[in-house]
């Protein structure tokens, strides 16, 4: 399971010209769903996505998690990060997971970030989508599990 995090200043994810999910500050979430992910991983990323520490603190250091700074989360789902580049021009995406499963457990983690009180708008999975982001810092941090 990978999670590209944004640490942003605003950010949106349009379909058809529509904006469908959209957060001010917090964090932007692209996330690839593997094979043998499952529950217990979905659980454990969300853990860390929002307790990982990528705000400033009053002395500038990245010592403040997403809750801190009263930030969102907005989440999408992401295929492409789970591309295989070692070999040839064009990426492999067989290191994906089916999409029924990663359909199943990118709600999942959605669920578990609700759980822990964020607010989470979304994506809509499999729809071609268009991203928008002002990254603050710029900030990107990659996180697996």
């Amino acid at each position: 399971m990978i999670a590209l995090l944004q640490r942003v200043s605003e950010a949106s994810v349009s379909v058809e010209n529509k904006i469908v999910g959209e957060i001010n500050q917090g964090l932007l979430v692209l996330l690839a769903i593997e094979p043998g992910d499952n529950e217990a991983k979905a659980k454990r990323l969300a853990q860390r996505v929002a307790g990982y520490r990528i705000f400033e603190d009053e002395q500038g250091k990245m010592n403040l998690n997403v809750k801190q700074v009263n930030g969102d989360i907005l989440v999408v789902s992401q295929f492409t990060l789970a591309a295989d580049t070692s070999r040839g021009m064009r990426p492999s995406f067989t290191s994906a997971a089916a999409p029924e499963l990663s359909e199943s457990l990118y709600q999942y983690f959605c669920g578990q970030l609700r759980e822990l009180d964020f607010t989470v708008p979304t994506g809509i999975f499999g729809a071609d989508m268009k991203v928008s982001l002002v990254n603050d810092g710029p900030v990107t941090i990659n996180l697996t599990i």
